[in-house]
């Protein structure tokens, strides 16, 4: 039997500085509370999260059917009753399969997409977010246009050698477009590896 699960190098050594940001509001949930992930990729991410907080419910995304098979198999491997089947949803396609969740969290994706990637990810959150709730957001940023690392820039320049509609997006226009679409920046956290984690609140 051919083995589904990808592996992430990045989210093995990610996901636990990111749970310490996400200790701060998931602990708090109520109970029937739902925590909607864009972009899950390998999975790994989710099954962490889920096995740390197992009274909340997860559920994962992507748009990629391979890795929607990676998500599942990792989560069966971990036998977590609490991860929901993965389901098939590209952001820029709405309205999402989703129609509520209590907090969203997306973990590298707007320097990875276009940028109508991420006004659809705002618009979306927006739309599925009651008041208060926190979107999370994480990745590499330029902070007033100029980039945090020497790393960030050779980054920069690989994703847009990749597809030039990629790139390390501006920390103001992430926030800009989140506030059009009725989310508003509460939390800067500076992360590890010179990224950032945004957490944004639904008003």
């Amino acid at each position: 039997m051919t083995d589904a699960r990808r592996t992430s190098p990045a989210a093995q050594r990610n996901a636990t500085a990111i749970a310490e940001v996400l200790a701060d509001y998931v602990p708090f949930m109520p109970a029937a509370g739902l925590m909607l992930e864009i972009a899950s990729g390998s999975g790994e991410h989710v099954v962490a999260f889920a096995r740390r907080w197992p009274s909340v419910s997860w559920q994962p995304t992507d748009r990629d059917p391979d890795a929607l098979a990676s998500i599942d198999a990792w989560a069966a491997e971990a036998g977590l009753a609490n991860v929901r089947p993965a389901l098939l949803l590209d952001v820029e396609r709405g309205p999402w399969p989703i129609p509520a969740a209590q907090a969203v969290i997306c973990i590298n994706l707007v320097h990875i997409a276009p940028w109508s990637a991420c006004e659809a990810l705002m618009r979306g959150a927006g739309a599925v977010l009651p008041r208060g709730a926190p979107l999370f957001l994480y990745g590499a940023m330029k902070v007033g246009g100029q980039f945090t690392a020497d790393s960030n820039a050779a980054f920069d320049r690989s994703l847009r050698a990749r597809d030039p509609a990629w790139g390390v997006r501006d920390l103001e226009a992430v926030e800009a477009e989140a506030l059009a679409n009725g989310l508003r920046l509460v939390r800067t956290v500076a992360m590890p590896a010179n990224n950032f984690s945004l957490v944004f609140e639904r008003g």
